[in-house]
């Protein structure tokens, strides 16, 4: 009973030193790369880079301590951040103060859901997102996830579109008309490091290496150049006056946000009191506001677009201050610094007093230390609502990729493996992460291979991992501050490589032709979709559906004739020729209320296209269930076949569907005589009577017993 509530008591069964060195040394192997991979998949999750660590913190811990797999590595993953992104978009602004606690609520439903799955067994319910819908799914979230980092690794800043599809093309535009070419060069320094010292030796952390050396390198070139300037200083009218609107505009949309909010308000009272009138009123009102709202805003995506593609010259003034020219109309007898200012824009208004420009590289900044404060999630119950169908979505997905994981490492070290177990683990290791600040996390298939081949023997390699997170944001934070924006988004990229699996479509369409479609058009509707990715996976999910009712409906109903080898097969399939006297049908699937008539439309065909037929014997090796629609289905089939003079038997009947026709009394009307135990003794028993006058010279399923 203790280790099925404290798995982790079976550790330490025959645990000694030698283990103990190995799950140290495999625990700090795992550190050194979860470290940098955290806060480049943190910032995929529009969250702050830091917060990576965060979620590196308990949830290895945890889930190490009550799941099943002794060497799954769990904490941030590329898919699971891309969904958390997804989810949140529509609620708040990346990365501000909102989006944090959405972030950590997030996490908190998601570990929920995964604990509930666990604790109530229902582990099998991942298997509504079957192989093909998951293999599309994961090829577009791969391509969405790296063409995201293109924005940061080209130096350019663009508002998010509609469609990601959208967002690339403006991604695109920007580094046309400019790209900040150190940024691109520290990207591509990266992914040259990385790459190298992979093939040169796997065993190295290429990604920590990586990040090391550009960030020494970064803050010995001085990457980052940033300043702080008044409006007067920028020395350019349109971009002075294009400020003022920008403001104006954002200043505007939080007014009508304030409003907005004041409506709902009426609105809710308005439904709680059952006045329609005033209902009406402020449901115009809100349709009035919205309108509003997005003319501002589109001013104001207008005005920031204008000033990220200002381009501009520093010249230092007597004084020391930097004024800033248009590129290329800086006046004569004046020098610039020799770069390229221009003004940092978010979302926010700007301050006139202190306009951000950025000269430079983007960095990570300052990274707080210490571990965060424990405390549980302020709840939202509009908001928790509006995230449950992607709570649920990343609590699958999560899952999923966390259970085939184990069970790939299962496989090679002849662990017993739980999948309920594992789902507890998961659940709480979200659950108590989201009190440590973390978003969701789940099981890391490159973390895991690295856990795996560094000798993890137990899940103390977790807990060492987790130990040499809590040593970095207590003691090595402000080395963190000069680390590049382009080399994490290297770093996903590199990462995301492998989850681009080109062979998952033509394996699945090899299987089937329809998984195959199934998989190929989850891919394009990922894409097409994206960043609403959860469309995406709902159409994989529904095709899966649709695909398997309508397998149920209209089950294979094979005609049966004998083969060179004297084996029963489907004669249509194999061209064979038939008995004209005896039909021997195989129903391959239960025979229950959605395809029940679908039986009885075979059975009926086959008597108008043969009027020489003498008896059906319906092969119901096949039939692995029945319900009450089945079962009434049969007892007509056999009333409307005998009543046609053609007699019916059945064979191969398993012993679920032969308790149904006790308890029925449909083996009373059938005849027990009627009933045999193989095709064999069926065709040896019915062979002569059916052809007694008959004019087959030669019948096809008189091999086995031509005595008969």
């Amino acid at each position: 009973m203790l280790t099925r509530i404290f798995p982790f008591i079976d550790w330490f069964r025959g645990y000694n030193m030698a283990k103990f060195r190995a799950d140290a040394i495999a625990g700090l192997t795992v550190a050194l790369v979860l470290i940098p991979q955290s806060m480049a998949y943190a910032q995929l999750a529009g969250m702050p880079a830091y917060y990576g660590l965060y979620a590196s913190f308990l949830p290895p811990l945890v889930a190490a301590l009550f799941g099943s797999s002794r060497q799954l590595a769990t904490g941030p993953v590329a898919v699971v951040s891309l969904m958390t992104s997804a989810s949140l978009e529509p609620l708040a602004t990346a990365g501000s103060g909102g989006y944090i606690a959405y972030a950590i609520l997030l996490a908190l439903m998601v570990g929920i859901f995964q604990l509930l799955l666990g604790v109530l067994k229902l582990g099998l319910v991942v298997n509504f997102l079957s192989h093909p819908v998951v293999n599309g799914f994961t090829n577009a979230a791969a391509i969405i996830i790296a063409s995201s980092q293109l924005s940061k690794m080209f130096g350019v800043y663009v508002d998010k579109a509609e469609h990601h599809y959208e967002t690339i093309i403006r991604v695109v535009e920007g580094a046309i008309h400019y790209t900040h070419w150190p940024t691109l060069a520290m990207g591509a320094l990266a992914f040259a490091i990385m790459i190298v010292l992979k093939r040169v030796n796997p065993k190295i952390p290429n990604v920590l290496v990586a990040v090391a050396l550009c960030t020494t390198l970064s803050w010995a070139i001085g990457f980052n150049h940033d300043a702080k300037a008044p409006l007067a200083a920028i020395r350019i009218p349109a971009v002075q006056e294009s400020v003022g609107m920008f403001n104006a505009a954002v200043g505007h949309i939080e007014e009508l946000a304030k409003e907005r909010q004041a409506i709902n308000v009426r609105l809710a009272e308005a439904k709680q009191g059952k006045n329609m009138v005033a209902q009406l009123d402020a449901q115009h009102d809100l349709s009035v506001l919205g309108v509003r709202m997005e003319r501002l805003k589109h001013e104001a995506h207008v005005q920031r677009t204008f000033l990220r593609e200002e381009l501009m010259s520093g010249v230092v003034e007597p004084g020391g201050t930097l004024a800033f020219y248009r590129k290329g109309e800086v006046p004569s007898g004046m020098t610039d610094d020799g770069r390229t200012w221009r003004v940092r824009v978010g979302n926010a208004a700007l301050d006139s007093g202190a306009l951000r420009m950025t000269g430079g590289g983007a960095i990570v900044g300052t990274v707080p230390s210490g571990i965060p404060a424990i405390s549980a999630p302020s709840l939202d119950l509009k908001v928790m609502l509006h995230l449950l169908p992607f709570a649920a979505i990343i609590s699958l997905l999560g899952f999923m990729e966390a259970i085939s994981i184990a069970k790939a490492m299962a496989a090679k070290t002849g662990q017993r493996l739980d999948p309920n177990q594992e789902l507890i683990g998961q659940g709480l290791a979200n659950i108590l992460g989201a009190c440590g600040k973390s978003y969701p996390a789940s099981g890391s298939f490159s973390r895991s291979a690295v856990n795996l081949q560094a000798g993890a023997v137990t899940g103390m390699s977790s807990v060492f991992t987790s130990l040499m997170v809590v040593v970095a944001l207590l003691f090595f934070t402000p080395l963190l501050y000069h680390l590049p924006q382009a080399v994490l988004a290297a770093v996903i990229m590199m990462a995301v490589i492998g989850l681009i699996n080109a062979s998952g479509f033509v394996h699945a369409w090899k299987a089937q032709w329809y998984d195959g479609v199934i998989s190929i058009i989850s891919f394009v509707a990922t894409l097409a979709f994206a960043p609403h990715l959860d469309k995406g996976i709902m159409i994989g999910v529904g095709l899966s559906l649709g695909v398997f009712l309508y397998k149920s409906m209209r089950p294979t109903v094979a005609s049966l004739s004998r083969s060179e080898d004297e084996a029963l097969r489907d004669a249509t399939a194999h061209g064979l020729r038939e008995c004209k006297h005896i039909a021997m049908v195989r129903f391959d699937g239960p025979l229950f209320f959605a395809n029940a008539s679908f039986l009885e439309d075979k059975i009926t065909e086959r008597m108008m296209n043969n009027d020489k037929l003498r008896h059906i014997i319906i092969v119901a090796s096949g039939i692995n269930d029945m319900d009450a629609s089945g079962e009434e289905a049969l007892s007509l089939i056999v009333d409307r076949v005998r009543a046609a003079g053609v007699d019916i038997s059945l064979c191969g009947v398993n012993e679920a569907v032969m308790a149904v026709f006790r308890r029925t009394h449909l083996l009373e009307k059938i005849g027990q005589d009627h009933v045999y135990t193989t095709m064999e003794s069926a065709i040896c028993a019915t062979h002569e009577s059916a052809h007694r006058n008959g004019d087959e010279d030669s019948c096809p399923l008189t091999t086995y017993c031509r005595l008969a």
